[in-house]
């Protein structure tokens, strides 16, 4: 629900457009839809709380009344992410792992949804700025996330409510998005279920040459590495394609383990 989304922003702005966009994601195959009111590409602008709020809460008002589906709020504001929770939404997504509001744990708390953790170095406004450098960036990844994990618990959220995300794209460069992707298995020490967004993202634009209309296959390759490293949810545009490269991979990988490898 916002016009400068790096990928469909502007696209679905109307809100029966929007449902209606959401719907058909639903019947292709997708379990969750995530709905944002504020783009977190790099470089974008924060957007003012009345104005993102009444981005989201009549699609997902409107979603709730027509599916059962699980809607997840792309949000880093309490007051949306409570005012969405209200309106019909599961779960809160935030990029900033709960920390850009110190109300989002009370609100995660108070109505026991689901949240989502994301590794972000720095801000979506200047996070592709500076210094990206890192010894280890997937150690520095899971370091951060355990120690997310363990002060939204102490502070009560459910430990079985979290989910967590490396964040690809957020503060990192194209050799770390790809490594997070290669050692994404490692995320899993963490204990909850993992969640990867490489859907048409820069790196995969550098890799291949391709406008973000146009990079289809090389998120088919990123979510088939995804798959085929146990990860649980991906986060997607092309919802139909991808959920087809996933049941293939999956597939494949079942067969691989039972014959031994061979």
């Amino acid at each position: 629900m916002t016009p400068d989304s790096f990928s469909d922003g502007g696209a679905h702005l109307g809100v029966d457009q929007a449902v209606e966009a959401g719907l058909s994601m639903v019947a292709r195959g997708a379990s969750i839809i995530d709905v944002g009111g504020e783009s977190t590409r790099p470089g974008s602008e924060a957007v003012p709380e009345p104005v993102e709020l009444a981005r989201v809460r009549p699609v997902i008002e409107a979603l709730r009344a027509r599916t059962d589906v699980v809607i997840s709020v792309d949000t880093t504001k309490a007051a949306v992410a409570r005012a969405a929770l209200a309106a019909g939404a599961d779960v809160i997504n935030d990029v900033s792992a709960l920390t850009l509001d110190p109300q989002m744990v009370e609100v995660a708390v108070e109505s026991g949804c689901g949240v989502i953790l994301m590794h972000m170095r720095g801000q979506p406004k200047t996070m592709q700025r500076g210094d990206l450098s890192s010894a280890d960036i997937m150690g520095e990844v899971v370091q951060y996330l355990h120690q997310r994990i363990a002060h939204v618990v102490a502070r009560g959220v459910s430990r079985t409510a979290i989910c967590v995300d490396p964040g690809i794209g957020f503060g990192k460069t194209m050799e770390q998005n790809l490594r997070l992707i290669a050692e994404s298995a490692r995320l899993k020490t963490l204990g909850r279920p993992v969640l990867l967004g490489p859907s048409r993202k820069s790196f995969i634009g550098a890799l291949t040459d391709r406008p973000v209309s146009c990079r289809g296959a090389g998120t088919g390759a990123a979510c088939a590495a995804a798959a085929a490293r146990g990860i649980h949810l991906l986060r997607v545009h092309d919802v139909a394609e991808m959920r087809d490269v996933i049941i293939v991979t999956e597939a494949i990988e079942s067969v691989s383990q039972t014959s031994g490898g061979r």
